[in-house]
């Protein structure tokens, strides 16, 4: 674990925060290999796995594709489909595993599908993306030969799947740290391309959000901002009174116009939404393999136009800016 990490501090370079962020990932390392009950017990069982090198992988499909069934015996198979169990929920894929396939809540390739038509060229780029969870688009913004994809995924059995598909995938240009956005030191101008999809709408304060990431970002850089949207023209945000979708931990949906109006304040120019998508069953869906609720649960039982709460359904929408 210490040497994925310190493999990725390796691969940001020297600067300024070179440092903080080696203090920063030291502490991160340590809750991550003997503090953290969720973190030890999926090492322990990363631990137990054969080591098995797959012939080959495929990261440019929707579908990604690590090794083969015949590479591995009767019983290791076995062994990797409990592990695999082990480390629910996956919440973004999907994958094939040595011939297991993980049929993950989302259908992150349609996403991905929406939105890469409209990307600046990755290849050559410092890119980071916020909220990475076990590294799907990482590995999807692989394919387009980076110069270094970062992810940043604090929630520790997300990020010990980034690891667990490191250990077989070991893509070169590809690392993530398990912290927090705001828990970053200063890297102004470093990054070419940024992805900040799905975390929105948990910063209390969306603002200060969009403010450092114009901060990471260099000059004439580019913001990929996906988060759930108020439907509407006015500029307006819902902030849900307690939960929304049984979330607790959403605080603003703005409407599109709103957004774009953020944005500019922040310091971003040349804004365009590419993408306005209502949310579905195809989409995100109750799956063996995160054995939770999903979106029928979110939903109004009897309108399928509004969640349980009575507030809109969720809808999605990706912006691109510019760093001024």
């Amino acid at each position: 674990m210490m040497e994925l990490l310190t493999a990725a501090v390796r691969a940001i370079g020297p600067g300024s925060w070179q440092g903080p962020l080696a203090e920063l990932i030291a502490d991160k390392g340590h809750q991550l290999i003997h503090v953290d009950g969720n973190a030890r017990k999926r090492n322990a069982l990363m631990a137990q796995l054969p080591e098995v090198r797959p012939t080959g992988w495929d990261i440019e499909n929707g579908r990604i594709t690590i090794g083969r069934a015949e590479e591995l015996s009767k019983a290791q198979r076995q062994l990797l489909f409990e592990t695999l169990m082990a480390f629910r929920p996956w919440r973004k894929g999907p994958f094939s595993i040595f011939g297991i396939d993980v049929d993950t809540e989302w259908r992150s390739d349609l996403k991905w599908e929406r939105i890469a038509p409209h990307l600046a060229p990755l290849k050559g780029r410092r890119i980071l993306d916020v909220g990475s969870s076990c590294g799907y688009y990482l590995m999807r913004m692989a394919a387009a030969e980076p110069h270094l994809a970062l992810g940043l995924e604090p929630y520790p059995p997300l990020f010990c799947q980034y690891a667990l598909l490191q250990r077989w995938l070991k893509l070169p240009r590809v690392h993530c740290l398990p912290v927090k956005l705001e828990e970053l030191p200063p890297m102004d101008d470093y990054f070419d391309t940024i992805f900040h999809m799905g975390v929105l709408y948990h910063q209390r304060s969306p603002h200060d959000a969009l403010k450092q990431l114009a901060a990471l970002l260099r000059p004439g850089g580019e913001l990929v901002l996906e988060t759930l949207v108020l439907d509407g023209n006015e500029d307006l945000a819902l902030c849900p009174r307690d939960r929304y979708a049984k979330m607790r931990n959403v605080f603003f949906l703005p409407t599109v116009p709103c957004l774009e109006a953020w944005l500019a304040k922040a310091g971003f120019t040349d804004v365009r939404c590419v993408d306005r998508t209502w949310t579905t069953i195809e989409e995100q869906h109750p799956t063996s393999w995160i054995n939770t609720e999903s979106l029928p649960d979110f939903l109004d039982p009897g309108d399928s136009g509004k969640t349980v709460e009575g507030y809109q359904a969720p809808l999605r929408a990706a912006l691109i800016a510019r760093r001024r």
